[in-house]
């Protein structure tokens, strides 16, 4: 590339005779050569400030949810045929502008007088012979050789090498521009060299300040990466500026100018008001702002030092050999029972990770010492878990090894325990591949267990399926078999799920119309999310049926008795109808909502997702646009709950393994799974 660099160089200095100009002209005729890959980046900045807004709504909409934000943005980007890469482009072939610059500025005799290769070694040989504080491995040093020769220095040496004509041919390369020397190296020369720098920083500036004024990607960047981008392309024009010969920055300094003038042009052929909506985008931004504002969580003093110590106390102990991690306090119910279990009945050390720095496990640490409980924090768990040295690591989170959370790489042979916080379908309800890098899957029930065989056997998997069943489900039934109604009137719960489209969006005012005035009470329990995002929705709907006794819009989550009182769930696709038929063997209405799939590849298994074909067996189906008739549906389920306790009793049965005894069943496997590995590991010693 050099060569073709040097060429064009040559041809250039032959327009104007004039080295500064030739450079001016070489920059130019490089911004006209790169004019289709700047339309082009123009045209694909213009695509991502017009996606903006929507990218703005799902980070909304999955507040918190980084992997779903992630794989909602990167579906975005392929339906909108977005390069994100596409900006570095010119960058990458500036740099190589610049490198390959560099080299012909610094071989005038190579590139501008035509002298040979192996001439012109020789005649850096006599330079370096005379020149004792010159660098040898200076990619300059052809540069004093021209110097030598302008000023009649060491001539007698060169003459041997290369002939009068020749001599007069170096001599008369014109390397003066606005009284520089385009050879200077401002740290070498010193003096008025030092505008050189100055100039290549005062010329990045402008081109920042343009480009955050009417590039249209980089105006709409934080002030946080314009200022970031500013003091960097500064600072490196400063440096070039101080470091490389005159030539360079003078390339550098035009570069930039250039680039303002191009991106004004760019503007006028392709303006970025008539694609962008700009209010929407105004819109969008400041929503996500206020959003970011109020949840946003910083750690305290308090937690960076419980994190710093905890995670130093976690690698002091050896011999780690049972280690749980929980995302919030809220997951320890999934495992409760287990460890309880583990707690009366072995000696074995429960180390517990937790995200939560309220998690209530560190209140059950003080009482017990078999369990030791560490608080890491999201940031610091990535590091961790690729550390971690255990025997069998338990998590209820999916997509180890996908996303950010990686299995170890210090220890190989650790045991993963995919432990699910759900009866659903895994095929259709995580995403692709969700269970694929766990060694051991503890299934709820048949239904599961089929899916992830079959998934063995599509992927050439060898995981260890365990028949666990699901110890909340035995925990709700006993609560449930322990509690008392304390409200003799028939009761309808509307439970629906946290996902677009929902009862709650799309019929719920219809529903509660049909339903009001009835002689049973309805209670509406929105999911905690939805009340978080949409809060005034529900202030206007308690407004409006603040008289109405017969409806209620629940939004206090402590009270847990709703689920066990009521006597029919109204739901979509919410995990909520399983537990609440197998729990109470009473009915329920799925109104008819758009599906909730996770996994878009969920048909490559021929096997019918349990959350489809469940709600023929454990209610009815009612479509939305037949919500009206929902009071006929409830009357005739009112009346018929023999027969669908009788139906859900044999789902139970048959679809759910271990009811009542989950917990040890699962606890028993982990003690022998344990026993084995120290037994391996000291069979390796």
């Amino acid at each position: 590339m050099t060569k073709i660099l040097g060429d064009i160089m040559l041809f250039c200095y032959n327009i104007f005779t004039n080295y500064g100009i030739a450079i001016i002209l070489f920059t130019l005729f490089s911004k006209i050569v790169l004019l289709p890959i700047s339309i082009w980046v123009q045209k694909n900045s213009i695509k991502m400030v017009k996606m903006q807004p929507d990218i703005n709504k799902i980070k909304i909409k999955y507040f918190g949810d980084k992997d779903k934000i992630a794989d909602e943005q990167a579906d975005l980007y392929k339906k909108e045929k977005y390069n994100a890469f596409a900006s570095l482009i010119p960058l990458v072939i500036q740099i190589l502008l610049l490198l390959g610059l560099v080299e012909v500025i610094n071989h005038p005799i190579t590139y501008i007088s035509q002298v040979p290769e192996e001439t012109s070694a020789k005649l850096v040989e006599i330079a370096l012979s005379k020149h004792s504080d010159v660098d040898p491995e200076s990619s300059s040093i052809e540069l004093v050789v021209f110097n030598d020769i302008k000023e009649n220095k060491n001539i007698e040496e060169y003459s041997n090498v290369i002939n009068e004509e020749t001599r007069n041919n170096i001599k008369n390369i014109n390397m003066k521009f606005l009284g520089f020397d385009l050879t200077w190296v401002a740290v070498s020369v010193k003096g008025i060299a030092w505008l050189i720098p100055i100039i290549a920083g005062i010329s990045a500036w402008l081109l920042c300040v343009a480009q955050n004024a009417i590039n249209v990607l980089q105006a709409e960047q934080s002030k946080a990466n314009k200022y970031g981008m500013m003091a960097f392309s500064v600072g490196l024009s400063l440096y070039l500026g101080c470091f490389v010969a005159a030539g360079v920055a003078l390339y550098w300094v035009f570069s930039n100018l250039f680039a303002i003038i191009q991106q004004v042009l760019l503007n006028m052929a392709i303006n970025p008001k008539k694609y962008v909506d700009y209010e929407e985008l105004e819109k969008s931004t400041k929503e996500l702002k206020e959003m970011e504002k109020a949840n946003k969580v910083k750690m305290t003093p308090e937690q960076k030092k419980k994190e710093k110590e905890d995670y130093k106390k976690f690698f002091s102990i050896v011999n780690k050999h049972l280690v749980f991690y929980s995302e919030s306090n809220g997951f320890y119910k999934y495992y409760k029972d287990v460890i309880e279990y583990l707690l009366e009945n072995t000696n074995i050390t429960i180390h517990y990770i937790t995200s939560d720095y309220n998690d209530n496990i560190f209140e059950l640490e003080k009482n017990n010492n078999q369990i030791k409980a560490y608080y890491i924090a999201e940031r610091k768990l990535i590091t961790l878990m690729m550390k971690m040295e255990a025997d069998i690591v338990v998590m209820t989170m999916p997509d180890l090894e996908t996303y950010h959370i990686k299995r170890s790489y210090l220890k190989k042979d650790i045991e993963y325990i995919y432990l699910p916080h759900g009866q659903g379908s895994t095929n259709l309800t995580l995403r692709y591949e969700a269970t694929k890098h766990y060694d051991t899957i503890f299934c709820t029930g048949k239904h599961q267990y089929d899916e992830e065989k079959e998934f063995n056997k599509i992927y050439n998997r060898n995981r260890k399926l365990i028949k666990a069943g699901y110890p909340l489900l035995d925990n709700m039934v006993k609560d449930y078999k322990g509690s008392k109604k304390t409200n003799k009137q028939k009761t309808i719960l509307i439970a629906p799920s946290w996902q677009k489209d929902n009862i709650i969006d799309l019929c719920l005012d219809e529903v509660l119309e049909t339903l009001k005035g009835h002689d049973y009470k309805v209670v509406v329990r929105p999911h905690p999310q939805q009340v978080r995002h949409a809060k005034e929705r529900f202030e206007q709907l308690k407004e409006h049926y603040k008289n109405d006794k017969t409806i209620e819009i629940q939004t206090d989550f402590s009270k847990n008795n709703t689920v066990f009182e009521s006597d029919i769930l109204i739901t979509d696709w919410s995990d909520i109808s399983t537990e609440f038929a197998f729990t109470t063997k009473k009915p329920v209405i799925f109104i008819d909502t758009p599906m909730k799939i996770m996994n878009p590849e969920y048909e490559k298994m021929k096997i019918k997702p349990f959350n489809i074909w469940i709600r023929d067996e454990i209610g009815e189906l009612v479509k939305v646009d037949q919500v009206k008739k929902i009071d006929k549906v409830v009357e005739n389920m009112l009346k018929s709950k023999k027969k669908y306790e009788k139906k859900i009793e044999s789902i139970v049965d048959e679809y759910v393994y271990n009811l009542g005894d989950s917990a040890e069943v699962e606890a028993k496997y982990i003690i022998e799974s344990l026993q084995e590995h120290i037994k391996k590991g000291k069979e390796n010693k």
